[in-house]
């Protein structure tokens, strides 16, 4: 069954915390997009802004060209997940021994022209895949639903890895994506953008249990 994270990703201290104290009302898992301008065109709330709720496992989705800088911040947050782009030029292997050192899990995002045996060493370090299939730093894009092909190719790297989704997921493709294999399925502007969000969650996630044939 895939687990519906919603997710945040703003600018807005006062957005970040309000979001942040609701969603860990009815969600037992959150990711949080962090972004320094390095790799996605936007910036975020910082790591340095911001403090981990307890009580619901917090995922990192580090959108930095160096996500070394970093890890020692990281650390200190103690998310239960750190996803970083694998597209980057830094000591990934020395971020995973780091993450793992410390008791937190480690995640790689691939976007969406990454074919994921370019990334076989990483994947067999990893934690979490995150198949990427949106607008990187921003919340409403449209999915790229050809993406969830990459599935049955990183199963195969790595039978037992979680498979996360990020980019467009929403009411109306949630079904599909949970029936392509997809473990964590993050929702970012279906739920925010919705006058009730708790309501929103809630329906997503029916909507992921559900069986049968998608018309």
């Amino acid at each position: 069954m895939a687990v519906i994270v919603p997710t945040i990703t703003t600018a807005d201290q006062t957005v970040f915390s309000t979001n942040l104290q609701e969603f860990a009302t009815f969600a037992r898992r959150i990711q949080i997009d962090t972004s320094d301008g390095t790799f996605a065109a936007t910036t975020m709330v910082g790591l340095n802004e911001m403090e981990l709720p307890e009580g619901v496992q917090t995922d990192l989705h580090l959108m930095t060209a160096r996500p070394s800088q970093y890890l020692e911040r990281v650390i200190e947050l103690k998310p239960s997940l750190c996803i970083v782009h694998v597209e980057v030029d830094d000591n990934l292997l020395g971020i995973a021994q780091g993450l793992h050192g410390a008791g937190i899990k480690f995640g790689l995002a691939l976007l969406k022209g990454t074919y994921p045996r370019r990334a076989q060493q990483l994947i067999a370090e990893a934690d979490h895949i995150m198949i990427f299939a949106g607008s990187l730093g921003e919340q409403g894009g449209q999915a790229d639903l050809l993406q969830y092909e990459k599935v049955p190719i990183i199963r195969e790297l790595k039978q037992d890895i979680e498979i996360g989704w990020d980019g467009g997921a929403n009411l109306s493709n949630v079904r599909a994506l949970a029936h392509a294999g997809i473990d964590v399925i993050n929702v970012g502007s279906a739920i925010t953008n919705a006058p009730d969000h708790a309501a929103m969650y809630k329906a997503i996630s029916e909507e992921a249990e559900r069986k049968g044939v998608l018309i």
